[in-house]
């Protein structure tokens, strides 16, 4: 058996299996028909040994799987109980207007569960009126802070026909300000707000990007350029699975022009470093 070469190796960092366990609201699959054309597939159950099979086949150690505090995902948390070396959880969901109750839950489930990240999306809650510079957020940006868990909050217009303004990744500008000690990822790009988001990564320490839902070959060179100069630290891969699948997306991730090293930061070591480092280390993983 031989063991992934380090510029091969990558964690996937957004991965949704519970997309089979219910009826899709309207806006997704419109989403799904119209924004990114995928097949009816994209919604289907999923077998944990096929996606370790593609996992495997493109070299991905990890995957972090979307979950949720208000529906609970049983696949993901299924998946996690039987293969807690390869799965580890994203926590979504938080009821921000009643954020007590809902921050309680959180710090428990965070307790008990390997959940790396929190997550949520300013245009997908409380029908996309509250910018990330609300007041409404400041529970959930000071937990956060206390447990030492990653946030990640969605930048750029988003792909459903639902309000996107309030992921402008400048609301994200305050944020950074009062909270220096809160660990922030914008996900899904930025987009059409790429140069906003790299001056504000220029900008602050605690501040990274995800590519999710992004097919690394449509990456704006502005951003490749940061990747190869000051920003080799500051960019994270995912996939979106499967709305955009690992058979496409690492093959042309590691086909973009970027020095070894930044590859393997990109795809890999960016990710353990941002969400993993001090949670227990991301295994070597063999074929």
């Amino acid at each position: 058996m031989t063991a992934i070469s380090e510029p091969s190796r990558a964690i996937d960092c957004l991965v949704n299996v519970h997309f089979g366990e219910n009826k899709q609201p309207e806006w997704m699959v419109r989403a799904r028909d119209d924004y990114f054309k995928g097949p009816a597939s994209m919604f289907a159950p999923v077998e944990m040994s096929a996606l370790l099979d593609e996992m495997d086949a493109n070299g991905v150690h990890k995957a972090v799987l979307m979950d949720n505090l208000t529906k609970p995902s049983v696949t993901a948390r299924k998946f996690v109980a039987e293969r807690p070396d390869r799965f580890a959880l994203a926590m979504g969901g938080m009821n921000l207007l009643r954020p007590v109750p809902a921050l309680r839950e959180l710090s428990a489930i965070a307790a008990e569960l390997p959940v790396v990240y929190a997550v949520v999306g300013p245009s997908f809650w409380g029908d996309g009126q509250y910018p990330p510079s609300d007041a409404v957020y400041y529970p959930l940006y000071a937990k956060c802070a206390e447990l030492d868990l990653p946030l990640c909050v969605n930048t750029g217009i988003p792909g459903p026909p639902i309000p996107g303004e309030v992921q402008h990744p400048i609301h994200l500008d305050r944020v950074c300000v009062r909270f220096p000690e809160l660990r922030l990822c914008m996900i899904h790009g930025a987009d059409p707000w790429w140069d906003v988001a790299i001056r504000m990564l220029i900008k602050y320490r605690n501040l990274r990007l995800m590519t999710s839902a992004w097919s690394p070959k449509r990456l704006p060179e502005s951003l490749l350029h940061y990747m190869r100069t000051r920003g080799a630290d500051k960019i994270i891969f995912a996939s979106d699975w499967p709305v955009l699948r690992m058979n496409r997306v690492v093959p042309e991730a590691r086909g973009l022009d970027l020095p070894a090293e930044v590859l393997d930061k990109y795809l890999y070591r960016n990710a353990h470093d941002f969400f993993f480092a001090d949670r227990g280390d991301v295994p070597e993983q063999e074929n």
